[in-house]
């Protein structure tokens, strides 16, 4: 797949991000401008891919998913730079010719990031069939403590959750002590969610230093726990996506992912 040129023209001539990857960095919410351009140009354009086709995949094998709906509010738990976001409008905008407008909120702790987003969204719009809300929240989730305040800014529900490698940075730096991260985050949102609606959940495939699991190994017990059933997940132990842009040929990247839907009776 090759990335959109507007959207490599924005990431790399307007914005000035830069292809660096950076092997074996779970945390990226403590990065300072020049590490979000890092960011920015490396695992934007991995997000989108990964987003765009697990969502165009997805809306394939059930064609009738929110085709009844004329807007969808979707929520994204570390956002960072808006990857995910993006590839996952593009993806609605292939399969969703009923749609008027959909509403964003988009959380992270990184404030470098959700600039970068701000001006990613304001262009996305001139790019797409339907109307697009955003709010971003500069919020810092520390421990599973914290995750109350989001009630604070949650006040409706959600038809679709995302988190895209934002987890693991919980389990990197043990902000939930030796509990399952993935866990406790699952719990907090799948009542969030409205009737019909989804969370994914994706992430990288390093070890847990804490548990000494794999990621998505800890994802999948944490799951286990929760009131949950799985709609899709990657086969195997993960899924490997490629992309195409300015600065780079064919960029691969391989991340575990499973979407979910509550069990409600």
């Amino acid at each position: 797949m090759v990335l959109p040129k507007w959207l490599d023209d924005l990431i790399f001539r307007d914005l000035h991000a830069v292809y660096s990857p950076s092997y074996g960095n779970m945390t990226n919410i403590d990065d300072d401008k020049e590490k979000t351009l890092n960011y920015l140009g490396t695992y934007f354009p991995r997000s989108y891919v990964e987003s765009y086709c697990i969502f165009s995949e997805f809306f394939k094998k059930n064609p009738s998913c929110f085709t009844d709906k004329e807007v969808l509010s979707i929520f994204d738990f570390g956002s960072g730079t808006g990857g995910e976001i993006i590839g996952l409008l593009t993806a609605i905008g292939d399969f969703g010719p009923h749609l008027q407008c959909v509403n964003i909120l988009a959380l992270d702790g990184n404030q470098y990031a959700l600039r970068c987003y701000e001006r990613i969204i304001e262009k996305t719009k001139e790019h797409i069939s339907f109307q697009v809300d955003s709010t971003s929240s500069p919020i810092v989730i520390d421990d599973f403590y914290d995750l109350s305040i989001l009630d604070t800014i949650i006040t409706s529900g959600f038809d679709m959750i995302i988190s895209f490698k934002a987890i693991c940075e919980f389990a990197a730096k043990q902000q939930f002590d030796e509990e399952n991260p993935y866990e406790h985050i699952v719990k907090f949102f799948l009542p969030k969610l409205n009737d019909g609606g989804l969370i994914l959940l994706e992430d990288i495939t390093t070890k847990d230093n804490v548990s000494k699991q794999w990621l998505p190994q800890l994802m999948d017990n944490g799951l286990q726990t929760t009131n949950c059933s799985l709609l899709g997940k990657n086969e195997g132990y993960n899924q490997e996506f490629s992309i195409t842009h300015s600065h780079r040929q064919n960029d691969t990247s391989k991340v575990a992912w499973r979407m979910i839907k509550p069990i409600r009776k």
